[in-house]
């Protein structure tokens, strides 16, 4: 079996990932070995990291949903019924920004879902 030299194709490869792993410390950013195996750590956790993402705005925006719906008067499983029961469909997002900018037209929704919950 032949020799292989992989010329500039490894050292491409290298600076490659010597780019990827700028900024991190000490030898991590410098030798190969030690960049390379920060780096694909590093893709690891931010494949997690992106899926993650998704879970914490939504915690984020049903802790938000709800202290707006204590502050009404009612609980936030109520208030998703109420919704639900009124055929008002927005997600949890436009209901989150609702009630952290404009506490008027989220009261006007909880009094919305009050209603229809008690139908």
């Amino acid at each position: 079996m032949p020799r292989v030299k992989r010329g500039p194709k490894r050292r491409a490869s290298r600076d490659k990932t010597l780019e990827l792993a700028s900024g991190f410390f000490l030898t991590k950013s410098k030798l190969h070995r030690a960049a390379q195996e920060a780096v694909e750590k590093s893709l690891r956790y931010g494949y997690v990291g992106r899926r993650r993402k998704k879970r914490d705005f939504r915690a984020l925006w049903i802790i938000r949903i709800s202290a707006a719906c204590r502050a009404a008067g009612t609980s936030y499983s109520r208030f998703m019924a109420g919704l639900k029961a009124a055929g008002v469909e927005l997600n949890r997002k436009i209901l989150a920004d609702l009630a952290y900018n404009d506490e008027a037209a989220f009261r006007l929704l909880v009094e919305q879902a009050k209603a229809a919950a008690s139908r």
